[in-house]
């Protein structure tokens, strides 16, 4: 705990957003947020996707779906494969399936499981080329691979 400290104290994105982790185990959400925003504001991944989450279920801040958007995108487009998904799972609830299928496929090359399945059933539907459903099968076997 001692050398976390430290690196927290010097502002170690990582360890600024493993303490987020540890508070909000312990039920601080509040000081979790914290932590978490100071991460994000380093560009740390997992810090903005932690917000995203904070920002939905409202936990230490109040529900605001434009930050949870926000914090989600800012996630994705630095590579977090869950934050990808649950893009395409927010614009396929909003009707846009082809910017779903879009984030579906990027996430699947990241090496995320469940978009591949998501990518599957586009296919299977007649919504996703051969093509493009076999660069998808490739991109994420190397991802597993790597």
């Amino acid at each position: 705990m001692k050398n976390a400290m430290k690196r927290v104290k010097a502002n170690d994105p990582n360890a600024l957003c493993q303490m987020g982790v540890r508070c909000h185990e312990e039920g601080d959400c509040g000081k979790a947020v914290e932590y978490f925003k100071k991460a994000a504001g380093f560009g740390n991944v997992h810090g903005h996707y932690s917000l995203s989450i904070m920002y939905g279920e409202g936990e230490g801040v109040e529900k605001d779906m434009k930050k949870q958007l926000y914090h989600l995108e800012e996630a994705a487009i630095g590579g977090h494969p869950l934050a990808r998904y649950n893009l395409g799972c927010h614009e396929l609830s909003n009707g846009s399936i082809g910017r779903a299928i879009k984030h579906h496929i990027i996430a699947a090359n990241l090496g995320y499981d469940n978009s591949l399945d998501e990518v599957k059933k586009y296919f299977l539907k007649g919504l996703v080329s051969k093509e493009d459903f076999a660069s998808a099968l490739r991109g994420h076997q190397a991802a597993v691979d790597a």
